[in-house]
């Protein structure tokens, strides 16, 4: 069992759990993801990292509360235990085994729609912490549903909230907000996009018009997270690659997403609480 040691809402509908798994928070890295299971009637909810401790032994994730399973996870409080936790599990990011001389002489951006921002904290977070440079793009559908600011605000040099509704920010998608910064001059040499699969998709078109290399994490739905069961099965690089082992993180310029969205509708009614939940990850994700 693990116990929940802090619980915040975020916006609706959409908390922040920090649960108490020290020998995880030891080993975690940024782009890596978990595995929980609310009580022995759920099922496994894989959720990318969004924070990290390793003083206090912790690990946070966010969740939004849609399917049955995430439902089960938003209701736990402060104090209360989950039945598992596993991790953690995929690869890092490419950039935490990056030349450091390299990667100092670049510019990243990082583009987080809607609960996106969750997993893009620990990305930036861990650029401040040594010494590298990042912009970050916060998308939501209105102000409620900007996530994280001002936590992203003590990572990155700059910080630029979006919404759909106009309603806080710069009006418009992700994609608007990327390419008025560009034509405003400034420059990027790696994009790294997190958000649903639909926003990824188009990041990566506008970023291949703009000839900047783009990083997308993968969210199709995971169930053992170690590659045997297939489900997280996609298509980069014409190639079969599983999400779980050999990502989440891929070259977006390279992945099927067509192929990819058309997997994740099939689980569209189980999303929308008419099944098991298979842990739809705050749908960054």
């Amino acid at each position: 069992m693990f116990k929940v040691v802090k619980k915040v809402q975020l916006a609706p509908e959409t908390f922040s759990l920090d649960i108490l798994a020290p020998r995880v928070a030891k080993s975690a890295l940024p782009g890596q993801f978990v595995i929980l299971i609310a009580d022995k009637y759920a099922e496994r909810v894989p959720l990318t990292i969004s924070d990290y401790n390793l003083e206090e032994g912790t690990v946070q994730v966010v969740i939004q509360a849609i399917g049955p399973s995430t439902q089960k996870l938003a209701k736990v409080e402060e104090g209360e235990e989950i039945e598992s936790f596993v991790g953690p599990l995929g690869r890092p990011s490419d950039f935490t085994s990056e030349d450091p001389a390299s990667l100092k002489e670049k510019k990243v951006l990082f583009v987080g729609g809607g609960l996106g921002a969750a997993p893009v904290y620990p990305q930036a977070k861990w650029f401040h912490a040594h010494g590298y440079s990042c912009d970050v793009i916060i998308g939501g559908k209105s102000k409620d549903y900007i996530i994280l600011e001002d936590k992203m605000r003590e990572v990155a040099d700059q910080v630029y909230p979006c919404t759909d509704d106009g309603s806080y920010g710069f009006h418009g998608m992700v994609t608007d907000c990327l390419k008025d910064l560009v034509q405003k001059g400034n420059h990027y040499d790696h994009v790294v996009a997190i958000g649903p699969m639909i926003m990824m998709k188009f990041v990566c078109l506008l970023t291949k018009e703009l000839n900047i290399p783009t990083t997308v994490s993968l969210n199709p739905i995971m169930v053992d997270g170690t590659g045997m069961c297939g489900a997280c099965r996609c298509t980069v690089g014409g190639k079969t690659r599983f999400a779980c082992v050999h990502g989440p993180e891929f070259d977006g310029h390279q992945v099927d997403f067509d192929e990819a969205m058309k997997r994740q509708r099939q689980y569209a009614d189980v999303e929308k609480g008419k099944g098991c939940a298979l842990g739809k990850e705050a749908s960054r994700d």
